[in-house]
């Protein structure tokens, strides 16, 4: 199964390089297409490491000539996943949005693959009502959820927005797949 492994930013990102990890030992291709910003957080090098693959993350320097990373990306993977999905990235998602090399993919993925959004924030944040918003367009859009989960944030905070654990999304993934 080859597997398109959104990557935003959030200090939940080490888990999305966990994933990575246990997605290839599983059997599955991976491809790591980082947010600029989720690469303040981990590194392109780190995925590529994992995953025995490059790792995109600039849409100015694409590895297509013609410029279309994106759409072979979207077209090349069976599932997506979004792991984190930060606000900011699930509002996005939500309004249609291609800010960067990692929201054009996603825009460019067919609506019947199967996609897969693990959320990860502040439990403030989580309970915002454009934030539910969001979340209730990309559902409807055919986006799966896997979490968020309550627990402690990264901020220190208690409640509803940590991120599922790397096992449980595995699970779900492997449930569907």
């Amino acid at each position: 199964m080859e597997i398109l492994l959104g990557v935003s930013a959030s200090a939940a990102c080490f888990k999305a390089a966990a994933l990575a990890s246990q997605l290839v030992k599983a059997g599955h291709g991976v491809t790591a297409v980082l947010s600029h910003s989720a690469t303040k957080l981990v590194t392109p090098l780190q995925f590529s490491c994992l995953t025995s693959r490059p790792t995109f993350s600039d849409e100015w320097k694409p590895e297509d000539p013609a410029g279309m990373d994106h759409i072979q990306l979207a077209r090349r993977a069976d599932v997506v996943l979004l792991v984190p999905a930060t606000a900011d990235r699930i509002g996005s998602v939500a309004h249609g949005l291609a800010p960067d090399l990692l929201g054009s993919a996603l825009l460019a993925t067919e609506v019947e693959k199967l996609r897969f959004a693990a959320p990860s924030m502040n439990p403030d944040m989580w309970r915002q009502p454009a934030v539910q918003r969001n979340v209730a367009q990309i559902v409807a859009d055919g986006w799966q959820l896997v979490g968020p989960v309550a627990g402690l944030t990264a901020c220190g905070e208690d409640g509803l927005g940590r991120m599922a654990e790397v096992e449980d999304i595995l699970a779900a993934v492997q449930a569907r797949v």
